[in-house]
């Protein structure tokens, strides 16, 4: 029998290469502390030291209020919200003007704000500088600032139909003039805004495809882009106008040709040009009585590529959208 003596007791201890080499003991983690501290600590002594220094020199956005008639006068481009100024001064003072703490924002008064469109930066420097005291202002970046405030005003325009708000149908034109009621509609908003429109104001039909007479309230509304500077006082205009339905038609053409010379010819004497047209269904019977011709005049060719324009006779006018294929023709010189 084997003697217990003998037998091998486990080892529950773990072997030094199985320790982590990057633990830290207890001691070493209380004197990184310590060291951590002492360098904030520096720090933040080296920092507060060194605002309170003078001497120092930045540039910073600093805010501005502008002070105007809002009643009678509107920003027709938002307005600068700051002015870009070189100040100069101590540490502490610099901090607070450059992330605006505490800083009110420098009032910028215009008497006729629609007089001209831009301020000279060096009109400012005096009230402005002293306005930021005890800061020193050294310099306003740049020469100008822009702005456009315009006077409102009212003025009444003309109702149109806006062309890319509504189409007609195939063959189908306006007869006559497009009625509105009421005639003139009055409009309120900055007056460079209003100019703009030349006296008439776009009535957008929404429709598309219009095919018979159109009578009925249309609503007004002001763009997107103006929605905030126009006011209309009217919010709905009644439209009504008529339509007419014109046909289809083409005629072969017998070629006529004026002041040719005997050496020159077409360079197709087979061809036969076809005259295309719409024509009102009310104007079919005077077409009967017609005999048009494909006008070929010498005088009138294109001496650059030896072409001839044809022309047609008669040309009435109750044919609409009038067109002859093809449009010209080939010269040949002998």
């Amino acid at each position: 029998m084997t003697s217990r003596k003998n037998q091998v007791q486990p080892n529950n201890t773990l072997p030094d290469s199985k320790k982590s080499p990057w633990r830290i003991s207890k001691r070493k983690l209380s004197n990184l502390k310590v060291v951590v501290l002492c360098v904030a600590a520096a720090t933040t002594f080296w920092v507060l030291n060194a605002l309170n220094k003078g001497n120092y020199n930045t540039i910073v956005d600093y805010p501005v209020l502008w002070e105007y008639d809002q009643k009678n006068y509107v920003p027709v481009k938002p307005l600068p919200k700051s002015i870009q100024i070189q100040i100069s001064g101590n540490g502490w003072d610099l901090l607070r003007k450059y992330f605006n703490i505490s800083g009110a924002a420098y009032p910028i008064l215009l008497q006729s704000p629609a007089e001209k469109n831009y301020l000279l930066t060096a009109d400012l420097k005096r009230g402005l500088g002293e306005f930021i005291t005890p800061t020193q202002l050294e310099n306003v970046l740049g020469d100008t600032i822009n702005y456009q405030i315009d006077r409102i005003v009212s003025k009444t325009l003309r109702p149109v139909l806006d062309s890319l708000k509504y189409s007609l149908d195939k063959n189908i034109v306006l007869d006559g003039p497009v009625n509105f009621n009421p005639a003139q509609l009055e409009v309120t908003g900055p007056s460079s805004v209003l100019e703009a429109f030349e006296g008439e104001y776009p009535v957008a039909l929404n429709a598309t495809k219009i095919n018979s007479d159109f009578s009925g309230k249309v609503s007004l509304n002001v763009d997107k882009s103006l929605a905030k500077l126009v006011q209309l006082k009217q919010k709905e205009i009644q439209v009504s106008f008529s339509v007419l339905t014109y046909l289809e038609g083409n005629k072969r053409l017998k070629i006529k040709k004026v002041n040719f010379p005997n050496t020159v010819s077409l360079t197709n004497e087979e061809l036969i040009p076809v005259l295309n047209y719409l024509i009102e269904e009310a104007n079919l019977p005077q077409l009967k009585d017609l005999k048009f011709e494909a006008i070929l005049d010498y005088r009138k060719r294109n001496r650059a590529d030896s072409t001839l324009q044809i022309e047609i006779n008669p040309n009435p006018k109750f044919l609409k959208e009038v067109r002859i294929t093809p449009p010209q023709i080939k010269l040949r010189y002998e």
